[in-house]
């Protein structure tokens, strides 16, 4: 038994609706079927849950969103022709949609969550309805019934632990299950909704409690690529991963995969399999456990899986003689960006002095100012400074474990390109080492670093 997700650029449009349909029918393995929000068409165009967010947006702000409603309205009804469907179906979304818009606007963050999260529902609705017309037994299912339960975080919700028997049960429905993604309730029944991508986490969350045999991520690439293909022209693609490789590239930039969706299907040892709608005959890219992978990597002397990068990152640099002496310095530290509500991703340290990197979009000039004066004031620091513009480089591979040499190399490829180090930190678990750079020096620095471990 199979759970298949597909993304928003895979139902699109009508002509990639019926690709996903053929590909489910195609194999009678793929029971349950999750589906994202119609994403953009051609390159310049607007996802439907950006039409959404924008409508909920107009609404609060004036009171009435009729144009923006009308795009997403628009988008429903050409998809809906495309298929050869009545205006019926339409009707039913217009009328889920204004019965949002006409909810409770008083809790902004509730109002916005209920409203992104129609892209997926009516996806879902339209898929199950068209495959019905072609004779085909398909069921949509609502979450809430089907007892998908999430805390109470809008826009970050995270999966409750009963939700898990809850959805077993679907294991007993008959025909092909069409489940919307991105969203749940709380046991209140208030809609909440993941982080944006969530619609892996659901298929995962699924994937998960049906006890499926393989969960199937459908994108519009033939699978995982070693390097950013942007960056790097025609990258080598990968066609076996690890949980831990795969997470860790997912943080740091590669958005094949939502970086949160491996959690569910992890704990339950289920693979995951990155596959193209648009090619459903390539061979993809498995996500497995960790030592089939190992010993894959070691048998072929590959010791560098994946290189990620990203940007948008800023690091608090604080030094004070003696620190390491000084119990619960580390913990006042933390427990003022806690207090001023930052999270932070990576804390390089030396004995005297420490780095908290973060995203520079948490730390306006405002609580900069703030964050500086507490930590002068409550820790009595010698030093600190704020550096912004910065990029975070990761390179990722189980066969980094016990290699001789693998700083040295990275380190020299990149000193080689002319590219400055402002940092380096390698995870403890020795499959993953980050190297911090400036944003302008991050692709010189990835094209050095591809060169070095993937070209002969």
């Amino acid at each position: 038994m199979k759970v298949a997700k597909f993304g928003g650029s895979s139902v699109a449009t009508a002509e990639q609706i019926k690709k996903v349909c053929d590909i489910v029918l195609s194999d009678p393995q793929r029971k349950f079927v999750v589906v994202s929000a119609p994403g953009k068409r051609y390159k310049e165009d607007i996802k439907v849950t950006d039409l959404l967010i924008d409508c909920a947006q107009k609404y609060l702000a004036y009171g009435s969103a009729e144009k923006e409603l009308g795009l997403i309205i628009e988008r429903y009804s050409e998809i809906t022709k495309g298929l050869g469907l009545s205006e019926e179906i339409v009707n039913t979304i217009e009328a889920d949609l204004r019965q949002r818009l006409a909810m409770d606007t008083s809790d902004h963050d509730s109002f916005l969550d209920t409203l992104k999260a129609a892209g997926e529902d009516n996806c879902a609705k339209l898929i199950a309805h068209y495959l019905n017309s072609k004779g085909v037994e398909a069921h949509y299912v609502d979450p809430k019934e089907a007892g998908l339960l999430l805390s109470c975080e809008y826009g970050n919700a995270q999966v409750l632990p009963e939700s898990y028997k809850n959805l077993e049960k679907l294991r007993e429905r008959s025909g092909i299950i069409i489940f919307p993604g991105f969203f749940g309730c709380t046991p209140e029944g208030t809609i909440v909704t993941f982080p944006r991508g969530g619609s892996d986490i659901t298929g995962s969350i699924l994937a998960a409690a049906v006890k499926a045999d393989v969960y199937e991520n459908f994108t519009d690439v033939d699978s995982v690529f070693v390097a950013n293909p942007n960056i790097i022209p025609n990258p080598k693609p990968i066609s076996l991963l690890t949980y831990k490789e795969m997470r860790e590239l997912s943080y740091a930039g590669f958005s094949v995969l939502q970086s949160e969706a491996l959690a569910p299907v992890y704990h339950a040892g289920i693979p995951v399999h990155i596959m193209n709608t648009n090619n459903p005959e390539a061979p993809g890219t498995m996500i497995v456990p960790d030592k089939e992978n190992v010993h894959l990597s070691r048998k072929n002397g590959k010791t560098v899986s994946g290189i990620a990068c990203d940007n948008g990152f800023c690091s608090i640099y604080v030094s004070k003689y003696l620190m390491n002496r000084e119990i619960g310095f580390g913990r006042k530290l933390l427990h003022i960006l806690e207090d001023e509500g930052l999270s932070y991703e990576h804390i390089p340290s030396g004995i005297d002095n420490v780095s908290v990197i973060l995203k520079e979009n948490q730390l306006d000039a405002q609580k900069e100012a703030r964050v500086i004066s507490r930590i002068k004031n409550e820790l009595c620091v010698d030093d600190i400074a704020i550096e912004r513009n910065l990029a975070l480089i990761i390179i990722v591979g189980e066969g980094m474990r016990n290699t001789i040499g693998m700083a040295a190399k990275a380190t020299g490829a990149i000193a080689r390109a002319g590219v400055n180090l402002e940092m380096i930190n390698q995870g403890s678990s020795e499959i993953s080492m980050m190297f911090g750079v400036k944003d302008v020096d991050a692709e010189k620095a990835v094209k050095a670093l591809y060169k070095e471990f993937f070209e002969e």
